[in-house]
């Protein structure tokens, strides 16, 4: 391991950069639970955390629907979404789910 010095001014600067991303393990869908996710189906975008799964169905809390998610790469990254309906709880098919990403951001979301 190598040890580099900076000052503080740079070090704030970069800071935000240099964040670990973060990864999931899953082997089952259980291993789901308890993640907060960006979901896409075929027809229609939700975000979530995970809280149980009844079925083939994923329970979302604090879910919201996204009618824009405006640029993906910014919606991931940043958490900026341009359409948003806050739905509270959510049931989503596990077998429309097309693909889904972890969601590092908060899901107090307010309608917009």
């Amino acid at each position: 391991m190598r040890t580099i010095e900076i000052s503080e001014t740079t070090f704030e600067r970069i800071k935000g950069d240099l964040k670990e991303e973060e990864k999931m393990d899953i082997s089952e869908y259980e291993d789901l639970i308890g993640q907060k996710l960006f979901i896409r189906t075929v027809t229609y975008h939700l975000v979530g955390k995970v809280d149980k799964i009844v079925g083939k169905f994923l329970r979302l809390k604090q879910a919201s629907w996204i009618a824009d998610s405006g640029r993906f790469m910014n919606t991931i990254k940043d958490g900026t979404l341009n359409e948003v309906e806050p739905v509270g709880e959510a049931f989503v098919n596990i077998e429309s789910i097309t693909d889904f990403f972890l969601w590092n951001h908060s899901l107090d979301l307010q309608q917009k």
